[in-house]
């Protein structure tokens, strides 16, 4: 693989183990649970972990705060939503993590269906949630990068605003990238003009090449005005010392997920996004699409990252990460249940033939 790409972990802030068949211990989150998975992916290999995000879970920005403080160059992923944070609120307290951290902060600006009005919060439709999405990510930057800022948007507003502390350019990264998903239209026109990082779920080679060649496109009819759009996949791999192993495995905990006992991610979501009915839908065409993309999961209950697995040996799921590559992934976002089994291994076993 090329030198540039990069490769996450995901940490779970959810007092629920998640719905890949994995009990949750006693502490699942706790803050010496969630620093010893840290500290064990700085040891093996891994640049950090997407910490996600949803009402009803501990809050994201303040794990991501505790990580850094017991970690060295452990990588925060935050998942943020806006209406959960204001711009300017939001663009201080990542700009004070940054510094503290020594530029260690990753954003993921995510504008999925949320329980709203439990924080206060209400949105109209997608086209109107997007738009307000638009305008965080538009004005968080400006608020980064900018000094005295004023901005009078449909959705929100500052006058002459000047974060601090301010961040310090390193090479040519000038603030905290911003990641951001979604794969309908209204969604596709924010990546194409705000996103730093494009995630896409684990489908297949062919609808990933599509997706990043219609956002190319895009983002020169858009007259897109940042740097060129780089682009991450987001799935679940399940790895073993061997092809059958993990076949074997995975079946298990597909036939697990199929008797109702390992919980379902549909628990805490209302409706179903268009990247999420994408992935369901791959299931139609076969149970394995590509080489050892397996669809299973997502008939029994596996949703967005667990809805599709990239399963093998080390050397397959490489040969399979490399081809995403090939099309122009460079950022990965991996993981597996159990969480702290599965960084210790994959970091051992998969990292060492992908990164160079």
């Amino acid at each position: 693989m090329s030198s540039h790409s990069e490769f996450l972990w995901y940490i779970p802030n959810d007092i629920k183990a998640g719905h890949r068949g994995d009990a949750a211990g006693e502490n699942h989150n706790s803050l010496d649970t969630l620093t010893t998975q840290a500290k064990a992916l700085e040891e093996h290999g891994w640049k950090g972990a997407l910490i996600g995000t949803g009402w009803g879970r501990p809050d994201t920005f303040t794990i991501a705060t505790a990580l850094v403080a017991r970690t060295t160059s452990f990588e925060p992923l935050i998942a943020v939503r806006p209406g959960y944070w204001k711009p300017a609120n939001f663009a201080s307290a990542a700009a004070t993590l940054d510094h503290l951290s020594g530029g260690r902060v990753r954003v993921n600006v995510v504008s999925g269906p949320d329980h709203l009005a439990a924080y206060g919060d209400q949105e109209g439709d997608q086209v109107q949630r997007y738009a307000r999405t638009k305008e965080f990510m538009r004005l968080i930057r400006r608020l980064w990068t900018e000094e005295d800022v004023t901005f009078h948007g449909e959705h929100f507003q500052v006058a002459s605003s000047t974060v601090a502390p301010r961040l310090v350019p390193a090479g040519n990264r000038l603030h905290p990238k911003l990641y951001f998903g979604g794969a309908s239209e209204a969604a596709e026109r924010v990546a194409a003009t705000e996103a730093d990082v494009q995630l896409f779920w684990g489908e297949p080679l062919d609808g990933v090449r599509q997706r990043i060649e219609h956002l190319k496109a895009l983002s020169k009819t858009l007259d897109r005005d940042l740097q060129p759009l780089e682009f991450g996949l987001r799935i679940t791999t399940l790895v073993r010392d061997t092809t059958e192993q993990a076949w074997a495995d995975a079946e298990a905990k597909v036939a697990k997920m199929a008797e109702g006992a390992a919980g379902s991610w549909q628990d805490h979501r209302h409706g179903v996004a268009v990247g999420q009915q994408r992935l369901l839908d791959l299931a139609r065409q076969g149970d394995v699409l590509d080489d050892n993309l397996y669809t299973a999961p997502g008939k029994f209950g596996g949703g967005g990252a667990g809805t599709t697995w990239l399963v093998g040996s080390a050397a397959d799921v490489a040969r399979s990460l490399r081809k995403y590559e090939e099309l122009g992934i460079t950022h990965f976002v991996l993981s597996d249940t159990p969480y702290l089994t599965e960084i210790k291994r994959q970091g051992s076993q998969l990292l060492p033939l992908l990164l160079p």
